[in-house]
């Protein structure tokens, strides 16, 4: 069973779940056969809540949906294809039935449906393999002498299950509010997809080179922290972690005050911690193109390039950055501005006047060298740091 679709789903690949393979070319059986070990099966069991019942094509039949439907979701959900095995169960038709009515009822197009499907399956697959691994990484000790950590997984699931979904649909819906909120409060239907955010990434300076000298779980217990760390600090100060990469974290922020903070902390963090390497941060402020949680445009694009030109420890900002920091008064237009302004306050109380308050900037801003950018043309970078640091 194929169709000839060639986008494809990202994620784990359960037994449980089907999907279709194709080239653009021709058609190409990419059939992967169910698991029969008994304690998949059993683990299959309690965590869908079903046996086993249909073939992909009795599921799309009782689903009340076409086969080449039925197939582009499961694909866009991130499951492998099992041909024409009894291995889906209930919840499986039911998942079909509910997309195929959204789309029916007018409340969702096919595609953005099939988006719904890929979006979900990509964060849910990473979600379940990184539960798994840490749960039972964590249990140094089986509960009976002599039982395997694949034994182990049985009771453990069994006890976790209930509480992890109650705490998946809390923390969902934290974060549907939070996205909901930010949409109503754009400016304009346009601004909702194409929108005025600060784009900051933190790379760690020299990874290539950690990666031969550290052993393989040094290197994950330095990645977890990073990534760890930055999650933190992101979200406590206003921003919105997009996506790590290992060695670098991209996030957002609505505007260049919150992005500056997160940068100079995150800087901050990792510099008092010996175990890390050095960090360079760059921050681009423009016009970006969001999609199923993720950043596209040339906003972000400039924001890498600054990242790979920074220096060790530091953050490189864009001049549009740089200018709004500027005009919502958290950064002076120069030092010699700053110097100025302090310079008249001071005159005025010494002449016993009521002196005028001189702004308080949280940042400074150093213009650095223009500079040709690889596909962006030539930029000129400032050097963000705190006021007094600069």
């Amino acid at each position: 069973m194929t169709v000839d679709d060639t986008t494809s789903g990202a994620g784990a690949q359960p037994p449980s779940g089907p999907s279709v393979h194709a080239t653009p070319h021709h058609e190409v059986d990419h059939t992967a056969e169910p698991t029969d070990d008994p304690l998949a099966i059993r683990l299959e069991q309690l965590i869908l809540g079903a046996d086993r019942r249909y073939t992909p094509f009795q599921a799309a039949r009782t689903a009340g949906v076409s086969m080449d439907l039925a197939s582009r979701f499961w694909r866009a959900m991130g499951f492998a294809d099992i041909g024409q095995a009894k291995a889906l169960t209930e919840a499986d038709v039911l998942a079909l039935r509910r997309l195929a009515g959204l789309v029916e009822a007018g409340l969702l197009s096919e595609p953005m449906a099939i988006q719904v499907a890929r979006s979900t399956g990509q964060t849910t697959a990473r979600l379940a393999e990184w539960q798994i691994d840490s749960f039972l990484e964590g249990l140094t000790e089986p509960p009976e002498p002599g039982m395997t950590r694949t034994e182990v997984t049985y009771p453990l699931i069994e006890l976790l299950l209930p509480e992890l979904q109650e705490f998946l649909v809390y923390v969902w819906r934290r974060q549907l509010a939070a996205a909901t909120g930010r949409v109503v409060q754009a400016a304009d239907d346009e601004e909702m997809v194409d929108r005025r955010l600060a784009v900051g990434f933190a790379d760690l300076v020299g990874f290539t080179r950690l990666t031969r000298r550290l052993e393989e779980e040094e290197l994950g217990e330095l990645v977890e922290a990073f990534e760890t760390t930055s999650a933190d600090l992101v979200a406590a100060h206003g921003g919105r972690l997009i996506k790590t990469l290992g060695d670098e974290v991209l996030f957002a922020a609505d505007d260049a005050g919150t992005a500056a903070e997160i940068a100079l902390r995150l800087i901050e963090a990792m510099t008092q911690d010996e175990t890390m390497p050095a960090l360079r941060v760059g921050i681009a402020f423009g016009t970006v193109t969001t999609r199923m949680g993720d950043v596209f445009g040339t906003t972000v694009n400039l924001a890498s390039r600054l990242t790979s030109i920074a220096p060790k420890d530091a953050v490189l900002v864009d001049g549009a950055f740089a200018e709004e920091l500027t005009r919502t008064g958290d950064a002076p237009a120069s030092e010699a501005q700053a110097a100025e302004e302090a310079a008249v306050a001071e005159k005025e109380r010494q002449e016993g006047m009521e002196p005028t308050a001189a702004p308080t900037y949280r940042y400074g801003l150093q213009p650095m060298w223009q500079r040709p950018v690889r596909g962006l043309g030539v930029v000129e970078p400032w050097l963000l740091a705190r006021r007094g640091t600069s």
